[in-house]
């Protein structure tokens, strides 16, 4: 991926590019995001930049050797690292990124800006929590310990270090802090105060920004349709929600309640919890007095203003501190239908 197929952040990308024609190249970096604003399409594009022969107006060329390999994400030198676990499409005991990168490699070439649900959609493990666990530190110690295939940088891009176990990193820890020459780590989290401190403080830190509505347009229609399916489910679901809750029928939102629990997998509900809580977010704004910056698009905001007309003003805070809560509760595996029921009446006594 080139800098330029980036939709979104060119500071951020820019600021990448110096760093790589200066020399002052980071060891270990730690890009922070909200989920799906890009991260990802930065730390391959970055890398890409690093290894092309023949840089093109602050780009890599996209067609020297390096940068092909890089387009099928099939350079000998870059390794992934996300988070696994068992499941149907490997028979290995103890899985490593290595036994899903198949899958890993499809995905991210059609939706570089995928979310935590669509990889643990498409490695199939749909059901279960994914795990960096000590396995894949012993994997990339290894890996890392061989002579580069081609000259240039050799790169371990992290999805999600906040998955990683202590075990995990303290492997991990000594090649983190003392590479060999012309190591890179690249970190892509979505909750940077989950990450172990150890690797956390070793890293530096780059905030990825979130996508402008526009840019969220643009990144949503390059989406399978699936996905767009999921949004349109989504929003329903905290519609029928909303107007339960304002209208005091604590039976349908005891419904809605069911429904959240009953989505497919964990994933899917965490998925469901932040696509709610970005909706309260636009209603907060509005009660603000900021509908431009608020993210409404122009057909959701006659139910929005709606809402934002009906909720109190202390509700939303309240609400989203709630709906973060289910999210780090279903990690632990606590039961969904508890969770949703909780949320649900703590939403309607908030009311």
């Amino acid at each position: 991926m080139r800098f330029s197929e980036i939709i979104g952040n060119g500071s951020v990308a820019k600021a990448l590019a110096s760093m790589a024609d200066s020399g002052r190249v980071a060891h270990a970096m730690l890009l922070y995001e909200n989920e799906g604003c890009g991260a990802l399409a930065l730390a391959l594009a970055y890398v890409q930049y690093l290894n092309c022969t023949n840089h093109i107006d602050g780009d890599s060329c996209g067609e020297c050797p390096s940068c092909r390999q890089m387009s099928k994400l099939i350079h000998p030198d870059v390794h992934f690292v996300f988070p696994v676990n068992k499941g149907p499409k490997t028979s290995d005991d103890k899985p490593t990124s290595e036994s899903y990168l198949k899958y890993w490699r499809e995905l991210a070439i059609a939706d570089p800006y995928f979310t935590e649900a669509d990889l643990q959609k498409a490695i199939g493990i749909e059901s279960k929590n994914g795990l960096i666990a000590v396995a894949e530190a012993k994997s990339i110690i290894t890996k890392l310990s061989l002579a580069s295939v081609a000259d240039g940088y050799k790169a371990v891009i992290f999805y999600l270090p906040e998955k990683m176990n202590q075990e995990t990193a303290n492997r991990l820890l000594k090649m983190v802090e003392e590479p060999p020459v012309n190591t890179l780590f690249l970190f892509i989290t979505h909750s940077p105060e989950k990450v172990l401190q150890t690797i956390f403080s070793r890293c530096q830190s780059i905030r990825v920004l979130p996508l402008t509505k526009e840019e969220q347009q643009r990144v949503d229609a390059m989406k399978p349709q699936s996905d767009n399916e999921d949004a349109v489910v989504f929003f329903d679901l905290f519609a029928d929600l909303l107007r339960a809750v304002t209208s005091r029928d604590l039976t349908g939102a005891l419904e809605c309640g069911e429904a959240m629990a009953a989505l497919e997998s964990r994933e899917k509900q965490k998925a469901f919890c932040n696509f709610a809580g970005d909706c309260i977010r636009k209603i907060f704004m509005l009660q603000q007095k900021l509908p431009q910056i608020s993210g409404v698009a122009p057909e959701e905001e006659e139910f929005f203003s709606d809402m934002a007309a009906r909720i109190p003003k202390g509700f939303c805070v309240k609400a989203i501190a709630n709906i973060e809560k289910v999210v780090s509760m279903i990690d632990r595996n606590v039961s969904s239908k508890i969770l949703f029921c909780d949320l649900v009446n703590r939403m309607f006594m908030n009311i």
